[in-house]
């Protein structure tokens, strides 16, 4: 599978040429912020497989409330776009955001994590796994 995707401006493009790992559905509250929604759809990838070009590529790093870990969020500084999450205690996975993707017609999330953090009105998904904290909880 290839997936590939840009920012709303079109300034920061990716590919990446693997199988994706997951597509999750994270309600921490750090991504609540970063995307401005009750939470934030990722398909997680080798890191290695992905390749992002562009010329307005930042980095920002937070280390929230509820991880005890560093997350690198690689975004445009054009359009403020979210492209990808690398978390430190995750080394080798990419979380690449789901809705800057060229292809969406196939995204379904089989995993939850942070739903101690969800918002009250979100339903489980069905048939997704479901974790109170991250993947290792």
């Amino acid at each position: 599978m290839n997936l590939d995707g840009h920012c709303l401006c079109g300034n920061v493009t990716y590919t990446c040429e693997t199988e994706p790992r997951f597509t999750a559905l994270c309600h921490c509250t750090d991504c609540q912020r970063q995307t401005g929604g009750a939470a934030s759809l990722v398909v997680g990838v080798n890191d290695e497989d992905l390749r992002i070009e562009g010329d307005s590529v930042s980095v920002f790093v937070t280390r929230g409330d509820e991880h005890n870990t560093n997350t690198n969020r690689t975004f445009c500084s054009n359009c403020g776009s979210p492209i990808v999450g690398r978390i430190d205690a995750f080394p080798g996975l990419a979380f690449v955001k789901a809705g800057t993707l060229n292809d969406t017609s196939w995204l379904k999330p089989t995993i939850e994590v942070w739903t101690r953090s969800a918002q009250p009105w979100m339903t489980p998904i069905p048939g997704a796994d479901r974790y109170e904290g991250d993947l290792r909880e």
